[in-house]
């Protein structure tokens, strides 16, 4: 099993040469007292600790035991619930949270490289407090001053934790048409009724409370998406002066039988009657709801990334280590009697396919987070915008594009190891079916690509596009001069223009048939997936040569750095060519074939 290690020189490279994270903490009034570079480092370094030696030994023993289920009861693996205690006693779950309710006040940027931590070294164990946070964002933002008093101080403590029940068995993403209800009491709450299915997190040992934050339809409601509301429905209720009280009529049905994070209770959830409390308007659950649907799916972009680092990491080691055939240019290690697979091309594709997609997910996800950053604290309601439109383009990107190369590099983690990768003692084999559910939940990549393309790209008339694109633009100008960076600036100045291009391309098509816009998304997401992590890649090439031609004493540590960048742009990057021929296909090709012809 591979044993993680948190590659803390590359996640301080990414803060603080490449983000510049004390600058940018320095530019918001709320954090800019709060925060240095010590301290940043301190809490990683911690995180660190608490996951490589009490997460990581973890991760197998979840996979293997599994979570138990018996007469609504769920009971978590081995050393789960010790692992939680001590998770609260370092102070990890008030990191981020509101000072007010006993949070620390600190970034969600600084929380978002923690959690890469915590999902790296063992997923299914990170998801019990991640959970948490959909529901203290929407009490945050839509909760009254008593509801956020009631369960704020509890959740952020990690004493509760909560969850987030949205789909049914009939609904999946199509929220629109779930048939739970809820029925108004004469004190004010609701009775809640119905069946929610895939709630993670739903039912278990580690907490003395869960909070589910649910939706269902009001009597009367308008039909579709116009017609949900959001309700609080704790496990427990709570008495006047904050005690737990009688257990609600909230019952685990069962737990799903999965392909992986087996560790994780999957609920399915029996709402017969129960008590709950209306968050926000009436009819409104949707919109309060998507106040954090950014937050949850940058959170499901960190999956793609930790199994691309933990991939990686089991790959690099195992290759460094196995002895199998000579180097073709002649034998690398005479002394033994094969040489280290590290040296065959083939091997040294995948892990550098791993490398490049867990680095380049890593700047990703950490810019998203800074952008967040701003939108919660910045004064300054145009830079608050301009984020916002980053944040919202970028997002399904993170959470499609990352996720599917997490995917990837993790298959090249089995396929280094050979036969050996398909063995469960070796741990590769979990990191594949732990992460496979990333590409589905929080929206499937392919609801991801019609959120981007359909939603995000065409809806404004590309306002946020052009943002982003604005960017590049300045990056490349900036550099444009430099011999060092010719590789990266011409390349990369050819896809910002040919992005324009493809999106107007895509537009006029799907004027005269909105069907287009399916056909190309899934190929223009994957596009703008390779494009923004190229965009990455040569903004951390330029901060290596920066730092090569100033003196250093790292000078590997930035090499590679430079070395990781041009295999991105020659061996990864090209893949766009494909998904630009594929979207210039258009739809015809997929609707030829009738519905009632694809099988006789």
């Amino acid at each position: 099993m591979p044993q993680y290690k948190a590659p803390l020189r590359d996640m301080q490279f990414v803060l603080h040469e490449l983000l510049n994270a004390e600058n940018h903490y320095a530019q918001l009034p709320a954090l800019q007292e709060n925060v240095s570079r010590e301290l940043i480092d301190q809490y990683l370094e911690a995180a660190a600790d608490f996951c490589e030696n009490e997460l990581s030994p973890l991760n197998q023993i979840g996979d293997r035991e599994g979570c138990h289920w018996q007469d609504g009861v769920v009971t978590t693996p081995t050393g789960f619930k010790a692992a939680y205690q001590k998770y609260i006693e370092l102070g990890f779950p008030t990191l981020s949270a509101d000072e007010q309710y006993g949070g620390q006040g600190l970034p969600n940027s600084l929380a978002i490289v923690i959690s890469e931590m915590v999902g790296s070294a063992n997923w299914a164990w990170g998801m019990y407090p991640e959970l948490s946070h959909g529901a203290m964002r929407t009490l945050g933002h839509h909760g009254s001053e008593q509801q956020k008093n009631t369960y704020l101080p509890k959740l952020i403590s990690g004493e509760w934790t909560g969850t987030m029940c949205l789909t049914e068995s009939h609904a999946g993403s199509d929220l629109g048409i779930i048939r739970s209800k809820a029925e108004p009491n004469a004190d004010g709450s609701y009775a809640i009724s119905g069946e929610k299915i895939f709630i993670s997190a739903g039912e278990h040992d580690m907490a003395e409370n869960i909070i589910h934050i649910v939706l269902a339809r009001l009597p009367d409601a308008p039909q579709g998406t116009k017609g949900i509301s959001l309700f609080i429905v704790p496990k427990f209720l709570i008495n006047a002066d904050g005690s737990l009280g009688e257990r609600n009529a909230v019952r685990c049905g069962s737990i799903e039988h999965k392909m992986g994070i087996h560790g994780n209770a999957t609920c399915v959830l029996n709402f017969d009657q129960a008590k709950g409390f209306l968050i926000g308007p009436e009819n409104r659950g949707l919109n309060c709801m998507f106040t954090f649907m950014n937050a949850a799916r940058i959170g499901t972009a960190i999956q793609g990334l930790a199994a691309s680092e933990s991939s990686f990491q089991g790959a690099l080691a195992y290759a460094k280590d196995r002895l199998a055939m000579r180097s073709l240019s002649g034998p690398k290690a005479p002394e033994k009697e094969a040489d280290p697979i590290i040296v065959h091309p083939a091997v040294r594709n995948m892990l550098l396919t791993q490398k490049a997609f867990a680095e380049g997910g890593r700047a990703l996800v950490y810019m998203l987070a800074q952008y967040e950053d701003i939108v919660e604290k910045s004064e300054h309601a145009e830079d608050r915008e301009f984020a916002d439109n980053i944040l919202s383009l970028l997002t399904p990107v993170a959470k499609a594009f990352l996720t599917e190369t997490g995917l990837e590099a993790a298959n090249k983690g089995v396929q280094v190891f050979g036969g050996h990768g398909f063995i469960a003692e070796h741990g590769m084999e979990q990191i594949v079916r732990d992460t496979r559910i990333a590409c589905l939940y929080e929206g499937t990549t392919e609801i991801q690509a019609l959120d981007l393309l359909g939603r995000k790209v065409l809806q404004n008339q590309g306002k946020m596009l052009r943002d982003f694109s604005k960017i590049m633009h300045q990056f490349v100008a900036k550099h444009q001069d430099q011999p060092d960076m010719a590789e990266f600036v011409h390349t990369l100045t050819a896809l910002n223009q040919e992005w324009a291009e493809l999106t107007q391309k895509i537009a006029a098509r799907a004027q005269q048939n909105p069907d287009e816009i399916g056909a190309a998304a899934v190929d223009y997401l994957f596009y703008s997936g390779y494009v923004t992590l190229a965009y990455l890649w040569a903004r951390m090439a330029a901060v290596a040569q920066h730092k090569l031609s100033e003196g250093t004493s790292e000078v590997d540590f930035y090499q590679a750095k430079i070395s990781t960048a041009r295999f991105y742009f020659t061996k990864l990057l090209p893949r766009t060519r494909a998904h630009v021929a594929l979207m210039a296909t258009g739809v015809e090709p997929l609707m030829a074939l009738d519905a009632e012809h694809f099988a006789f």
